[in-house]
């Protein structure tokens, strides 16, 4: 079969369908291999002292990151239409990698500063806010294993790729005024993310204390 005997199979099909092209959509069901998971896994664990560095590439990076829940509305939206149209499902806000730390740890009560510049700079630890911390992790405050001034950020060149895009960001205009779309998350409604790692972790903690064997998550 031809590509234009494919072609005009297909049109039909394609056709009668909508297409969704979405920007990055997270959840706590995100894999550990994306930059956001490894940032929110890496947060919860050092604060619960588990971890005692996150080591990450371009810091600079500019991302278009949603909440998966409003992406799943937009495609429930579009699937709702009379005639099928392409859409594009986003939020119109880029957020650095810098940034996306930055709202991670606090969410684990740990306010970061950025010291240096490339491969050089380092995020942090500013303070701690101490109520913020042991709400979120359920442990005394007296536990944290590290203090104000010492980095817990780094920059490993080998996380940098070859063909980075520095910025990603979409126009979800037509998605608004058509389907009624706008996204209830904001950035720091990822907070989920952490909560949903600190409370994996803890219980990784509890385990190890009561000798008993801690799983990977993928078994």
């Amino acid at each position: 079969m031809t590509m234009n005997d494919l072609h005009i199979f297909s049109v039909p099909f394609l056709d009668s369908l909508s297409n969704g092209i979405l920007f990055n959509h997270e959840s706590p069901l995100r894999g550990e291999t994306f930059v956001t998971r490894k940032i929110t896994r890496a947060a919860a664990k050092i604060a619960l002292g588990l971890q005692e560095k996150l080591y990450i590439g371009n810091m600079d990076a500019k991302r278009d990151w949603g909440h998966a829940e409003d992406y799943v509305e937009a495609m429930w939206l579009m699937l709702q239409q009379d005639e099928p149209e392409d859409f594009v499902i986003a939020t119109g806000i880029t957020t650095t990698v810098r940034d996306f730390m930055t709202h991670a740890f606090a969410e684990a009560g740990i306010h970061l500063r950025y010291e240096g510049e490339g491969v050089g700079e380092k995020g942090i630890i500013d303070s701690i806010d101490v109520t913020k911390y042991e709400q979120a992790t359920n442990l005394s405050a007296s536990n944290f294993q590290l203090a104000a001034g010492e980095a817990v950020i780094e920059v490993d060149p080998q996380y940098f790729r070859p063909t980075e895009v520095d910025l990603l960001i979409g126009d979800p205009t037509k998605a608004q005024e058509k389907l009624g779309w706008n996204p209830k998350y904001n950035l720091q409604a990822l907070e989920d993310m952490v909560q949903s790692d600190l409370k994996l972790f803890r219980k990784d903690m509890d385990l190890k204390e009561a000798e008993r064997k801690v799983l990977a998550q993928a078994e």
